[in-house]
């Protein structure tokens, strides 16, 4: 696209798939399959934990917050990508870049935060089971939510200003089918030091401190676990982390192909920037009612009474 004059943008191209050799139909069908998995499927586990008494727990508490976050982050994208490829259009305003971009770093956020607070309740559960109940009482789990959603919102909303400062005077392509910031960035005509400083850090922040933290808790749980004398015992121990960590390796996993892709406008670019935005909110509830048989049950009995209604 040829580079333009003009100090502000009114609205940016999203070229997506469109520079590929995709057919449009036939990416329109598969994107409508995939939301429409992932809103029911999501929706079916928040139903689930909410109907089911023994799912009432810290652990459930915060993977039913984490599907809430999944639809959210899906639907940030997802449906203005549809109506893209329906007209035809590549285009988003200005005003509603700068809102995409502020969502997506909010629930992107909110899965970090919540898959670390799962992870620090299975090392609780299974390290220290007799003092469970008193250490993930509803008071710190409600408390651990809120200054997820706080520190979301706040990072969210001061990355947004400081956006709303910049003019973008080069051009107005951004090379996936969302608005991304650090791809916003690239476009602006003044210096925008201070916004990825900001983004380095918090990135650090939310990503690599709570990865870790993460993988220190499975080393314990895991030596915690090979303590066990009975085989049994080993296994029953395992698998309540299982369905827990198989998404904590698809959510960073995906991440981090994303952001260490070379070009994002490439075939592999494009593929790392689905997998994280769209496959994986729709795989997480796939992964817990495969690993998770206390979610299975629930969700057969939920389903059960709306057949038995109708």
């Amino acid at each position: 696209m040829v580079a333009r004059n003009q100090t502000s943008a009114s609205e940016f191209l999203l070229l997506g798939f469109s520079q590929d050799s995709v057919p449009q139909p036939l990416l329109f069908g598969l994107y409508l399959s995939m939301d429409l998995v992932t809103v029911l499927g999501n929706l079916l586990i928040i139903l689930a934990i909410s109907c089911d008494s023994h799912l009432h727990t810290p652990m459930y508490f915060f993977f039913s917050n984490l599907s809430f976050a999944d639809i959210s982050f899906f639907s940030t994208m997802v449906p203005k990508m549809l109506m893209n490829i329906q007209t035809q259009s590549k285009s988003i305003s200005y005003a509603g870049c700068i809102t995409q971009m502020y969502f997506f770093m909010v629930f992107g956020g909110m899965d970090t935060f919540l898959l670390t607070g799962m992870g620090y309740d299975r090392l609780v559960a299974i390290c220290h089971p007799l003092h469970y109940p008193v250490i993930m009482n509803p008071q710190l789990c409600g408390l651990l939510v809120l200054m997820s959603w706080f520190i979301s919102l706040s990072y969210s909303l001061t990355q947004s200003l400081l956006i709303l400062q910049l003019s973008f005077c080069i051009n107005w392509v951004i090379p996936l089918f969302y608005c991304e910031l650090a791809k916003a960035l690239r476009l602006a005509c003044p210096d925008t030091l201070v916004n990825h400083v900001l983004l380095y850090i918090v990135t650090s922040l939310l990503g690599v401190i709570p990865f870790s933290g993460i993988l220190f808790s499975y080393t314990l749980i895991t030596s915690s676990i090979l303590r066990i004398p009975s085989t049994n015992g080993k296994y029953n121990a395992f698998s309540i982390g299982a369905s827990h960590l198989s998404v904590v390796s698809l959510f960073y996993g995906t991440g981090l192909g994303e952001y260490l892709s070379s070009d994002a406008s490439s075939w592999r670019g494009m593929i790392a920037s689905v997998m994280y935005t769209v496959v994986t909110p729709m795989l997480n509830p796939i992964v817990y009612t495969l690993l998770n048989r206390d979610i299975r049950r629930a969700l057969q009995t939920v389903l059960g009474r709306t057949i038995y209604v109708q």
